[in-house]
């Protein structure tokens, strides 16, 4: 680290915090069941289009054989848990999902 942060700095971020919901997909027993292709290319259409509608700020498919992905949701963490226990992978047991309230910053973003 060659930044040197203030507390003032550390403050003032604070100051900002914004409260999310963070959305952990786990990889369940019946990822490899009789129609997954298409039970996941649902699931990722429904992703997509919360992402789309500002449910979902950050989605991060994960490349991993025990977590399927994250999304970071600018919904409560009750909301969120509700909408993902719609989700197509979920209800078919390929997934299953835990929601954590979090907060972050306003203006952060992947880099391009």
């Amino acid at each position: 680290m060659t930044t040197t942060v203030t507390d003032e700095q550390i403050r003032a971020l604070a100051a900002t915090a914004k409260p999310y919901s963070l959305a952990l997909l786990r990889w369940g027993p019946e990822r490899t069941m009789d129609g997954a292709d298409a039970i996941e290319l649902e699931h990722q259409r429904r992703m997509v289009s919360l992402r789309a509608e500002g449910v979902i700020a950050i989605l991060c498919p994960v490349a991993s054989d025990a977590v399927a992905g994250l999304a970071i949701m600018t919904v409560p963490a009750d909301e969120a848990a509700e909408i993902m226990a719609g989700d197509p992978c979920v209800r078919a047991g390929m997934m299953s999902c835990e929601v954590h309230p979090c907060h972050g910053f306003p203006g952060d973003a992947l880099p391009a």
